[in-house]
């Protein structure tokens, strides 16, 4: 064993001392026993390449011969030769081993531990003398945030307050913190707060895989500690809810390909939506609700709600106003005489078919037409004007004729100022004036007259663009604009509808007929492989056939 000797108290520098929170109290009375009888232990010190020593065991005796005696006094020390490894192991053990150490403090010292293995916490354990479960609880402890591992330190809070903090997420503990210290709540208090805080885990609709190791399961807190909450419960309430989000809307994202309507319902949304059925007091009745499957406001709905979260519910209508007109409008012919002659009517309770009641998961009802929802009014203005554009082209005749009839009308105003300034800078290459009228002049008049006429073809362009739609119909239908020479079916308007919707538009066209028993194999595949087979028909001819929702 090697003799102490003594250093120059000035010339020990402090180590890596675990320990953060020097009892006050025994600190005075060890300062008091030091400045009458000195230190009786050495210190642990090792030696550095520059010549001076580093403290690795002993800090409160160093505290306290510093505050009795200064840095002139001759400290007792054991000198030992170790590398960074041994020394912050050694000082670990020695605090352990010594006076009370906090749990936060052991935990940040074994974290350090673990490091200087390599991640290896079989060799940690074995190094620092504990058994690998007291080392992974202690790590454990690492997930509180950084004030209540102060807190610990301090005494401030129990070890059992730290074990439950510890399953939450940093930003949750530093706000309940304050009040546990400022209130005094017990472990069990604190317990009972966090149990109302948590999530219910077997009450999750997104998949729980990887939930099994979490730090905020609190199963895995269970096996850790002493204290926990109940097993089967998140406790990271921002995640669990980011989770059912993504899932809701994962669902909702399925069911498109069935439904041009599909919504997230939440609490409030009670009277928004109501079941769609064709007989019962609110019944439209049998033919009303085959129309109604081709509405825009016809879907389905996804719960968000707390005691139906996920759940499916197809057949929806979502325009609740509408569907009273249609229930009262079916009740008054009801109430009609009937010929003598007549059978039961198609719609009738008796004879009706149509599903009853909010059905999770029920069947889509197929479509009879191909809704006119906003996407695919947008998808048909937007082809009227190409087209319109393009069957005009450079007609100069023509162009004239209808620059006159829009300002006659007073729709000189829809000429669209952007669109008609950029054509100009393509056409003269050359920026327009912003408000010089002579610069404007002139520019026109500089022009070539092959430059002139494409200005004004470009100003019926950007007029077309600007009209609004029942005007925009207005040309279309003077000019007897024929679509089949600028229109054929596509991806892009395939996207926009239900694969209910898509049937009724090969039926039109006339690709269910050419497809012959594969349309009904096709159909049971993905949104995306029966677009590809509706595009693709052998032998079929796309050119000519235009849809009666894109006409005008």
């Amino acid at each position: 064993m090697q003799q102490p000797v003594t250093l120059r108290l000035g010339d020990i520098q402090p180590g890596r001392n675990p320990r953060k929170y020097f009892d006050p109290a025994k600190m005075a009375e060890m300062i008091e026993s030091v400045r009458h009888q000195g230190i009786i232990s050495p210190v642990l010190v090792r030696p550095l390449e520059d010549g001076r020593h580093e403290l690795v065991a002993g800090e409160r005796r160093v505290r306290a011969a510093r505050e009795a005696h200064g840095d002139d006094y001759a400290m007792p020390v054991v000198i030992r030769e170790m590398d960074e490894f041994e020394a912050r192991s050694l000082a670990l053990i020695e605090n352990i081993q010594r006076d009370d150490m906090a749990p936060s403090e052991e935990a940040v010292g074994a974290a350090e531990i673990v490091g200087l293995c390599q991640g290896d916490r079989d060799e940690a354990a074995r190094q620092l003398g504990w058994s690998r479960q007291t080392l992974d609880s202690r790590l454990a402890l690492m997930n509180c945030s950084a004030s209540v591992l102060d807190a610990l330190n301090t005494r401030t809070i129990k070890l059992g307050h730290a074990e439950l903090f510890a399953a939450f997420t940093k930003e949750q503990q530093d706000k309940l913190l304050p009040v546990v210290v400022k209130e005094g709540h017990g472990v069990a208090d604190l317990k009972k707060v966090l149990e109302r805080a948590a999530c219910s885990l077997s009450a999750a609709i997104f998949d729980k895989v990887d939930c099994a190791g979490c730090q905020h399961n609190s199963a895995a807190q269970a096996e850790m500690f002493g204290e926990s909450i109940g097993t089967g419960s998140c406790t990271n309430r921002a995640c669990y809810n980011e989770k059912t989000e993504k899932q809701l809307e994962a669902t909702a994202a399925g069911l498109r390909d069935e439904y041009q309507t599909v919504r997230i319902v939440r609490p409030g949304d009670n009277h928004t939506r109501i079941q769609l059925v064709a007989d019962g007091p609110k019944g439209v009745g049998a033919e009303q609700s085959k129309a109604c499957y081709a509405c825009q406001n016809f879907g389905a709905a996804v719960s968000g709600l707390p005691d139906s979260l996920g759940n499916v519910y197809k057949g929806q209508c979502f325009d609740t106003v509408c569907n009273m007109k249609k229930v009262a409008a079916r009740i008054r012919s009801e109430k009609a005489p009937e010929p003598a002659t007549a059978a039961t009517a198609p719609g009738s309770s008796k004879t009706s078919s149509a599903a009853k009641g909010e059905k999770p998961g029920a069947a889509a009802p197929e479509a009879t037409a191909v809704s006119e929802s906003e996407k695919v009014k947008a998808y048909r203005v937007a082809l009227w004007r190409k087209a319109l554009r393009r069957d005009i082209g450079t007609n100069l005749e023509l162009v004239r004729q209808y620059l006159i009839a829009i300002v006659a009308t007073g729709q000189a105003r829809s000429i669209n100022e952007t669109a008609f300034r950029a054509l100009w800078e393509r056409l003269l290459d050359d920026k327009p004036p912003v408000s010089s009228f002579a610069s404007a002049a002139e520019g026109a008049k500089a022009a070539s007259p092959l430059a002139q006429e494409n200005l004004i073809v470009a100003m019926l362009a950007s007029a077309i663009e600007g009209v609004d739609v029942p005007y925009l119909t207005q040309m279309c239908r003077h000019h007897k604009l024929d679509l089949t020479k600028y229109w054929k079916l596509d991806k892009a308007f395939l996207d926009l509808i239900t694969k209910s919707e898509m049937k009724v538009v090969a039926d039109e066209l006339g690709i269910r007929a050419a497809m012959g028993e594969d349309f009904r194999k096709v159909f049971a595949k993905s949104k995306p492989e029966v677009i590809e087979a509706l595009l693709s028909v052998k032998d079929f001819n796309y050119d000519g056939r235009v849809l009666k929702v894109l006409k005008f």
